[in-house]
């Protein structure tokens, strides 16, 4: 059986591959911030629901490219979402 090497990732593919992650990773620490506290509970599961759903089907229709302009538009919509959240948590510390 051959294995068929992968392409290398360019630059900015890598770039926006890390920032899906990092938005990931924060969404589930809010996440299991809000299970174990009860704050923002269904807007945590909700968030994290949206970015596996987003992802996987971004990434189906740009044919695994992470530098496609759907997966950035994925990646920017939850970087507003993550900017909206921290305005509310700051609003509400006022």
């Amino acid at each position: 059986m051959s294995q068929n090497e992968l392409p290398p990732l360019s630059s900015a593919q890598k770039s926006w591959s890390l920032a899906a992650a990092i938005l990931f990773l924060i969404a589930i620490g809010l996440l299991g911030f809000a299970l174990n506290t009860g704050i923002l509970r269904s807007f945590a599961i909700g968030w994290v629901a949206l970015q596996i759903f987003g992802f996987v089907g971004a990434l189906k229709f740009a044919k695994g490219d992470f530098a496609h302009p759907l997966f950035k538009s994925q990646v920017m919509l939850h970087g507003i979402a993550l900017v909206l959240l921290g305005a509310l948590i700051a609003r509400a510390g006022q």
